[in-house]
């Protein structure tokens, strides 16, 4: 196959250069250099504003092909952009006058902004707002966002900034490093490799990190969005900490702990629980509860009442079918430890029910979660409290054991039942009529 090359010129700093850009370069839609490909399930690559422009517009074909599309998934297509920024730099490096053009651009403005941050006495906060808004420019080529983190080291000088201490640093500097973070880090045009960069340089100060992502939490000036930006990157922290004990320095922060619960219990302007904030306060306490710490953190989780803010999202009507299934990792971890069984059967009234409820909305994983707690606190511990206000679970549970649970979920499903067949009042009433039925004992 010949591939058909055509000329234009490069973007301002480099004009004046004519270079031959590969036409399979080009997105079908614009017509223009792809700075982030993707690829449909057709097999075509587009750039992703165009196609995501074609796909808001209410299309269900692909552009090219016109085809129907089974799914409207886009798959970045890793191959096509390395050589794109291959040959940009090539391009780029034949001309003296254009690279010269470049290097002066950048070091005139991220550069120096860079050095700025990197600068020991001075406030950090103004260069990384800047930092953020040039990472947020849909008109800066994703190209040399990457070369700033990579070769203009701006990954690890900004998350050197949450390893200060907090006499270093103020406040809406760590703030204001948080945010350019996590920009990074939710930017589908950032290579992997400066996101892994990001992940590693947190944790290589695991303790001081999480410390200045609690008085972000606390104290800083952002609001809401400050906060819970503050709960994914403490939560990507715990995921790429180095060892046990940088785990263990995130997951038994009481700061940060008590400021994950109060996020879960954040509400809207309408009085309801934030969907945003429930999502990360549970994720990040989630996370918490499955790491390595998870029997140090529990019982001061409990303690700062962790146990009643998973119940209050489980209630809600906002919360989703993914936060409910962390709620319910939550309370399964709190059942471990006396002090959360306590906290969940003294308010059984209204724990309980909220978990059976959940049960089959909360995908696989929350349902299995819900029969573990289930299974403590009325079987293994034999609250009586619990039991009684588990009404309503014997058809869930017999759903779960025909869903294809886990071997380990089936026999304490199995145990649980044999509760409510003691209790014929509790298995009449899992059901929505009164028509007899046959028991399966």
């Amino acid at each position: 196959m010949v591939r058909k090359e055509t000329a234009m010129r490069l973007a301002p700093q480099h004009q004046g250069l004519e270079v031959k850009i590969p036409s399979f370069f080009r997105c079908p839609i614009s017509l223009d250099v792809m700075r982030s490909p993707v690829s449909l399930c057709t097999g075509v690559t587009y750039d992703r504003a165009s196609i995501q422009r074609w796909l808001d517009s209410g299309n269900t074909t692909c552009p090219a092909t016109m085809l129907p599309l089974r799914s409207t998934d886009l798959v970045p297509n890793l191959t096509l952009r390395s050589l794109i920024a291959h040959w940009a730099a090539s391009a780029a490096s034949c001309s003296p006058t254009a690279a010269a053009g470049a290097s002066s651009a950048r070091t005139s403005s991220p550069a120096s902004l860079v050095r700025q941050v990197a600068s020991a006495g001075v406030d950090p906060s103004p260069a990384l707002r800047e930092l953020a808004a040039y990472l947020s420019d849909d008109d800066v080529d994703d190209f040399e966002k990457n070369a700033l983190l990579g070769a203009g080291r701006a990954a690890e000088t900004v998350a050197s900034v949450l390893r200060r201490r907090a006499e270093e640093t103020s406040v809406d500097g760590a703030e204001a490093a948080t945010r350019v973070l996590v920009k990074i880090l939710a930017s589908d045009g950032i290579d992997d490799t400066n996101k892994k960069r990001v992940a590693t340089n947190l944790a290589a100060d695991a303790a001081a990190c999480a410390a200045s992502l609690a008085r972000v939490m606390q104290r800083g000036s952002g609001g809401l969005e400050a906060r819970v930006d503050a709960a994914r990157l403490a939560e990507l922290l715990l995921a790429n900490a180095a060892d046990e004990a940088a785990k263990a320095a995130v997951a038994e922060s009481s700061e940060l702990l008590a400021e994950l619960v109060r996020l879960v219990g954040t509400v809207d302007e309408k009085g309801a629980l934030d969907r945003n904030a429930v999502d990360a306060g549970l994720s990040c306490l989630a996370a918490i509860c499955e790491s390595g710490s998870r029997r140090a953190a529990r019982g001061e989780m409990v303690r700062l009442g962790a146990v009643p803010a998973a119940v209050r999202a489980l209630r809600a009507t906002t919360t989703g079918p993914g936060a409910s299934a962390k709620a319910l990792r939550v309370l399964e971890s709190a059942v471990g430890c006396a002090e959360g069984r306590a906290a969940l059967c003294g308010d059984a009234e209204d724990a309980i029910p909220a978990v059976v409820g959940r049960m089959m909305k909360a995908g696989r994983d929350g349902a299995e979660a819900a029969v573990a707690v289930l299974w403590a606190v009325c079987h293994r511990y034999r609250d009586r409290r619990a039991a009684a206000a588990a009404e309503g679970g014997l058809t869930r549970l017999l759903l779960l054991m025909q869903s294809g649970c886990s071997p380990a979920a089936r026999q304490m499903a199995l145990e649980l039942l044999k509760i409510y067949r003691v209790n014929a009042k509790s298995c009449l009433a899992g059901y929505d009529s009164k028509t007899t039925h046959i028991m399966p004992f």
